[in-house]
C-alpha cells in the first residue's frame, strides 16, 4: 500500500474506531479537522466505509498483539507525526457472576482491555515525542464493580484508570497529556455481545439522569480532552456516566 503524506496538523489514532464510541469519536474529530487512522479487529466493512467517509485510513489491528499495534502506528507515522491517540478498543464477555466466568473469557478481557491498552500507550509514549495527547476510554464500572454482571471487566477498566494516572505523571515533563473518560452505560453493541441487549433500558432507572448515554456524548468528552481547551488537564479520569 502506498500512503501519501498530507500537510501537518492533528493526526489521531483511534483504536476500536469502527463502531460505537470509536466511530462517534472518529466522526467528531474529523469534523474538527483531525486526520484519522482507525484501528479495527473484525468489522472490516464498517471500518473501511467510515475511513472513506472521513477521508482517513483503516488498519486491522488486534490491540492485544504488539505486532498489530506497531503496524497500526507505523501506518499512521507514514502519514505524518501522530499528535493524538484514543485508546478505545475494549471488550467484555457473557455477563454473569465472576464464579461462573470462563477462564478463557477472563484472559481475553484482560488481554484486550489491559494488555492492549498498555501496548497502545507504550507505543504512543514512544511516538509522541514533541507533545500531544492520549485519551483512554475507561468505564464507570471501574469504581462501581459491576457485581453479578462483569466484575472482570470492571477490574480491567480500573487498571486503565491507574495506567492513565501513572503515565500522565511520566509523560507530563515532555508536554504529553494523558487522560481518560470513564463512560457510563451507553447505547452500543457491547451489551448485545455480552448477552444483555436491553441493558441500557434496564439500568436507566438507576441512573440519576434517567437514561443511558449516547456514543456522541462520550465522543465529545474525548474530543475536549484532546483539544487545546484541555491544555492544563492531565491525569484526569473524566466521568461521563449520567451521575453514577
Amino acid at each position: 500500500m502506498t500512503i501519501t503524506p498530507r500537510p501537518a496538523g492533528h493526526l489521531t489514532v483511534v483504536t476500536g474506531g469502527s463502531r460505537g464510541i470509536g466511530a462517534a469519536t472518529t466522526r467528531l474529530l474529523a469534523a474538527r479537522g483531525h486526520r484519522l487512522v482507525l484501528g479495527y479487529r473484525v468489522a472490516r466493512e464498517e471500518a473501511e466505509a467510515l475511513a472513506r467517509e472521513v477521508d482517513g485510513l483503516a488498519v486491522r489491528a488486534d490491540v492485544a498483539d504488539e505486532h498489530d499495534v506497531d503496524a497500526l502506528f507505523d501506518a499512521a507515522a507514514r502519514l505524518g507525526r501522530v499528535t493524538g491517540v484514543v485508546i478505545n478498543a475494549g471488550i467484555t464477555s457473557p455477563a454473569g457472576p465472576l464464579a461462573d466466568t470462563a477462564t478463557a473469557d477472563l484472559r481475553r478481557v484482560v488481554d484486550v482491555n489491559v494488555t492492549g491498552a498498555l501496548l497502545c500507550a507504550r507505543r504512543a509514549a514512544r511516538d509522541l515525542d514533541r507533545g500531544g495527547a492520549i485519551v483512554a476510554v475507561s468505564s464507570a464500572a471501574a469504581t462501581l464493580g459491576s457485581p453479578g454482571e462483569y466484575v472482570h471487566y470492571a477490574a480491567s477498566k480500573a487498571a486503565v484508570d491507574a495506567m492513565t494516572i501513572g503515565l500522565a505523571k511520566e509523560l507530563g515533563p515532555r508536554g504529553v497529556r494523558v487522560n481518560a473518560v470513564a463512560a457510563g452505560t451507553v447505547h452500543t453493541d457491547i451489551h448485545r455481545l455480552s448477552g444483555m441487549p436491553d441493558r441500557p433500558e434496564r439500568v436507566a432507572p438507576r441512573i440519576p439522569l434517567g437514561r443511558a448515554g449516547q456514543p456522541d456524548e462520550i465522543a465529545a468528552a474525548i474530543a475536549w480532552l484532546l483539544s487545546e481547551e484541555a491544555s492544563f488537564t492531565t491525569g484526569a479520569v473524566l466521568r461521563v456516566a449520567g451521575g453514577l
